[in-house]
């Protein structure tokens, strides 16, 4: 803070709390402001675009300054941190009117990007997840915790795996060792903000006694992680992390588990990049969350996203989910009572951490009831419905066949007969057993209940020592002192009358101020008319104060008994706090339950707005999706232009790889992400944008499609597009679902056939794997893949000539294409007439030339490695 040696007695004390957070922006609170100093004062004011003064200019002593009002905390700590900041929270731990010397300060709380409570720092629809990382010689281990909600899990696994939980997760702060900066880097860039710790906090010996310790367990069997040792390491290091950060009430963080790939459909990070599954790389993109996302509570939303990252491989999981949304589709009365309960519940997960961290305000426990209050009427809701048959049975197809008008409804086309017959005794006994596990999970925490409510008044504030929280009827002696601060007021004015009456100053008042307490004031032309008995206290130019006896009595009850409600108030609200901490299991299970049926019931919503179908799931390998549509672009569609479905039908033994050829601007593209985001869609327990759809479960999902430049690490178009296949091609199963679009276009087009040839080639004669694949290309060469090999087939995108103009049917059909139809692409954008022209004369010439259908006949005859 100063250049000087001869420092005052507040700067040595800043030094000394600065000095144990080298890293992070000291937020250094003297009197009303947060005040930074040096460089933490210029990095501040750049952030938040504040004033940068200097304290002592000119002297030794000079040092930047940039502060802000402390009641601004909650506007500016966001941006802080939100920029990649730590920031160091430093309080005045006592009243300066009662401190001797310097006031007492300290930091309260260090907030970093992956760890904070504050409200305004999180999105409540998204985690906010600390990321820790341990590497070894052959694997990297992996933490993850939302401090905000309690979530906690480990993995290990290669770099690739590791990679791809990372780029699900989108952690907020990375931690690693300061040993592994070349590994991380070599990896990672600097894709995330990152804080880096010391190497003998990454041992086994670490990590292993503080989370036994945190748990209370004595070993780690119990989780299911005890053989991770990497992953062990690296959790052990995020609570390490957490004790250095001023964060030691964990109590909501009372389990840890194991993130296991066998449960979840791989998606590389090429492919959860290429469907747009969370966010989109282009401007003004919608990503397909944004279309599934109906929720109404913040647990739902975070919980729908973490499913589409993590789609399931379990039938029995996903048949769960989709009969769920089926039973909310069918009764629609039912989804709409418990969709009115799930809106006024609120983020019930954040609002029981906070309680266990001790941070939750007067108002949020409040609200913490009002979301209890709706607990006990969904889980009755769940209960009597499962105890009858489809309430509204008659009416439930006529209600699908009516969703919701919008702007997007032009597409919906008449709902055709169910896709199978289901016997009514097991449709119900699904229901019951679904319906009833829900219940069942669900707590209503009547006595917590009933004490927020006997204990707090509705209208409780915000900041706790802000008073006026504590209904009357909890504490007599609050009781007694609040009769005694209000009615001591009234007494004060009753009092004002009658000492005027009796002096006969009409113009006396009384007042109060700190030094002085309450006082009566008379003006200089009244002063003689003052009683003997009045005690005069101060003289001002044109007035004169004083008390009596019987106003400083009464002074002395109001101001003790003030400060007497504030303390009574504050013990009664922390013991209710201590009670509530009793319930954070329960009610932390009554969140997974909601977050639950809220993803659920907002799978539910969309089926019926868009018209989506159950489809059926099985163990087959097999993939047929009847009139498929892509459920973004066709929202986006212009009103009256309704969307093209198509089939696509695919196995390992008959059907196995279909080579789409077609025009640019076809919807070669479009169709092949559809695929992955029909098959994705049903994985995650969500009916699909099709009329019929049978999937047999897919393991992988990889996606080659579109350009993806990383000038800035030095690779082309072509070199990433190479590493993308290349990772596809290590990585297949036999259950793999691939899609390559343009593969080789980065290239020359010898060289761009030959690879994409190859690759076909590969696919299909693979020793172990026949896994399904849609292959779009403009090498229309490919087409003569299909003549040599049976699981090859030819389909293309259908386009019309009228004239010298093309339009996109955008229909699938069988079938090679032998025409690109690039130049009238280019026409149609606008290219200049002389070069459209000229284009096709040197088509016409390359077309007739007899060495172009001799090296397709040369190629179609070679021997097969």
């Amino acid at each position: 803070m100063s250049k000087s040696s001869n420092q005052t007695p507040l700067a040595r004390q800043y030094g000394a709390i600065k000095a144990k957070y080298p890293g992070a922006l000291l937020l250094f609170r003297v009197g009303d402001f947060y005040e930074t100093f040096g460089e933490d004062a210029i990095r501040t004011a750049k952030i938040l675009g504040i004033v940068l003064t200097k304290r002592g200019n000119g002297s030794e002593s000079e040092t930047a300054l940039a502060g802000f009002p402390y009641h601004s905390l909650d506007s500016y700590l966001p941006k802080l941190v939100r920029a990649g900041e730590r920031v160091a929270i430093c309080d005045q731990l006592e009243d300066p009117k009662f401190a001797q010397g310097i006031v007492k300060r300290g930091v309260t709380e260090l907030v970093t990007p992956g760890v904070s409570f504050n409200d305004n720092v999180l999105d409540a629809r998204q985690n906010n997840y600390l990321a820790s990382l341990h590497f070894s010689d052959k694997m990297v281990g992996l933490a993850l915790l939302d401090v905000s909600t309690g979530e906690f899990t480990c993995t290990q696994g290669d770099s690739a795996y590791i990679e791809k939980l990372m780029q699900s997760f989108s952690p907020s702060e990375v931690l690693y060792c300061k040993k592994s900066k070349n590994q991380y880097q070599s990896i990672f860039a600097d894709r995330y903000n990152t804080f880096t710790i010391d190497d003998w906090a990454f041992t086994t010996e670490f990590a292993f006694p503080i989370l036994t310790g945190h748990f209370k367990t004595a070993n780690l069997k119990g989780f299911g992680i005890e053989n991770l040792e990497q992953g062990i390491i690296a959790a052990g290091v995020i609570l390490h992390y957490l004790a250095e950060t001023e964060h030691n009430e964990l109590g909501h963080i009372n389990k840890i588990t194991r993130l296991e790939a066998e449960q979840f459909v791989w998606l590389d990070r090429f492919t959860i990049r290429n469907l747009e599954l969370v966010y989109s790389p282009q401007d003004g993109g919608v990503p397909l969350i944004e279309i599934l996302d109906k929720t109404v509570t913040p647990m739902g939303a975070r919980l729908l996203r973490k499913w589409v990252v993590l789609p399931l491989k379990e039938k029995a999981s996903i048949m769960e989910r989709l009969e769920t949304v089926r039973m909310f589709v069918e009764k629609p009365i039912l989804q709409e009572n418990i969709l009115h309960h799930l809106k006024h519940i609120g983020d019930l997960e954040r609002l029981i951490s906070k309680v266990a961290v001790r941070r939750i305000s007067p108002r949020e426990m409040v609200t913490l009831k009002k979301a209890l209050h709706k607990i006990g009427p969904i889980k009755n809701m769940l209960l009597e419905s499962k105890q009858s048959p489809i309430v509204e049975e008659k009416h439930a197809e006529e209600i699908v066949l009516k969703p919701a008008p919008d702007l997007f409804t032009q597409f919906i086309e008449e709902v055709p007969e169910p896709i199978e017959e289901i016997p009514v005794e097991d449709i119900l006994k699904a229901e019951s057993d679904v319906l009833k596990k829900y219940s069942d999970q669900l707590n209503p925490c009547t006595f917590l209940l009933e004490i927020i409510d006997k204990t707090l008044r509705d209208d409780a504030p915000m900041v706790l020592n802000q008073g006026g929280m504590i209904k009357k009827g909890v504490d007599a002696a609050l009781d007694e002192l609040h009769e005694i601060a209000f009615s001591g007021k009234d007494y004060l004015v009753k009092l004002q009358m009658k000492e005027s009456a009796r002096s006969g100053i009409s113009s006396l008042k009384i007042a109060f101020n700190r030094v002085f307490g309450y006082y009566l004031e008379v003006t200089n032309a009244h002063k003689d008319r003052v009683p003997q008995d009045w005690i005069r206290k101060q003289t001002l130019v044109n007035a004169e104060r004083y008390i009596t006896p019987e106003l400083k009595e009464y002074e002395d009850k109001i101001l003790t008994a003030e400060e007497k409600i504030n303390t009574i108030e504050q013990r009664i609200f922390q013991e209710l706090v201590i009670t509530a901490c009793e319930y954070v299991n329960q009610i932390q299970q009554n969140a997974a339950v909601i977050a639950k049926l809220d993803a659920l019931l907002s799978f539910a919503k969309i089926a019926v707005k868009y018209n989506y179908k159950q489809p059926i799931i099985n163990e087959s390998k097999v993939l047929d999706i009847k009139s498929g549509r892509h459920p973004v672009i066709e929202l986006a569609l212009p009103l009256g232009e309704s969307y093209v479905p198509n089939d696509i039908y695919l196995d390992n033994d008959s059907q196995q790889i279909i080579i789409i050829t077609g025009p640019n601007m076809a919807g070669k593209s479009a169709l092949l992400r559809q695929t992955a985001l029909i098959v994705l869609m049903a994985q995650i327990g969500s009916f699909v944008p099709a009329s019929e759809a049978e999937i047999g479960i897919v393991d992988k999902i990889f996606t080659r499609v579109g350009a993806s430049d990383n000038l800035s690490k030095g690779e082309s178009t072509f070199m990433v597009e190479m590493t993308e296949t290349a990772s596809i091609l290590n990585n297949l199963s036999d259950r793999s679902l691939i899609l390559m679009d343009e593969i080789g276009r980065g290239t020359s087009t010898y060289d761009g056939v030959s690879i994409a040839w190859s690759i076909a080639e590969f696919l299909h004669k693979h020793e172990q794997y026949h896994p399904k694949t849609l292959f779009a290309t403009h090498y229309h060469e490919l087409n003569e893949l299909a003549k040599d090999f049976p699981r090859i087939k030819n389909f293309n995108v259908a386009v019309k000539e009228v004239g010298n103009k093309v339009i996109f049917l955008r229909k699938l059909k069988e079938g090679g294409s032998e025409h690109s139809f690039g130049i009238h692409v280019a026409s149609m954008a606008g290219m200049p007439q002389p070069i459209v022209l000229r284009a096709n004369e040197i088509m016409k010439a390359l077309e007739t030339d007899p060495l172009k259908a001799k090296t397709r006949k040369s190629i179609s005859e070679m021997p097969k490695s």
